[in-house]
């Protein structure tokens, strides 16, 4: 399996970092800190380059707003230095959870699962 990862790793950036960014990482990478889904956060020396390694798949929604903010260079200091606060009706970071189970489905939508079809729909035939 070693090698099946490994071969992975070097064509495809979706199943965690390439061989390429483990290198890069490896030389030039800073720890700067680590979120609570796993993914740990980067920068060169002076911060001039920041960059993300996914725990799992690399999806961006994944990353929180504090850590997007600090990967974007929107604010110097990371929130693992300097937190930000929170407001007390702020709801806690969700990924996209499109086609996942979990996703939003309206009232009406055909993958609700609903005992009958809507009624109020006819359909269009030519005269």
């Amino acid at each position: 399996m070693g090698i099946l990862n490994t071969l992975l790793r070097a064509v495809t950036w979706w199943n965690g970092q390439t061989l390429n960014t483990q290198l890069f990482t490896w030389r030039k990478g800073e720890k700067v800190g680590e979120d609570e889904g796993g993914n740990i956060f980067y920068q060169t020396s002076g911060g001039k380059r920041r960059w993300v390694i996914f725990n799992g798949e690399a999806e961006a929604s994944r990353i929180s707003p504090d850590w997007h903010g600090w990967l974007h260079h929107t604010w110097d200091e990371p929130p693992s230095e300097a937190p930000i606060k929170r407001k007390a009706w702020e709801k806690p970071h969700l990924p996209n959870l499109t086609g996942t189970e979990m996703a939003y489905v309206p009232k009406g939508s055909l993958r609700r699962a609903e005992p009958k079809r809507r009624q109020d729909y006819e359909a269009w035939t030519p005269e």
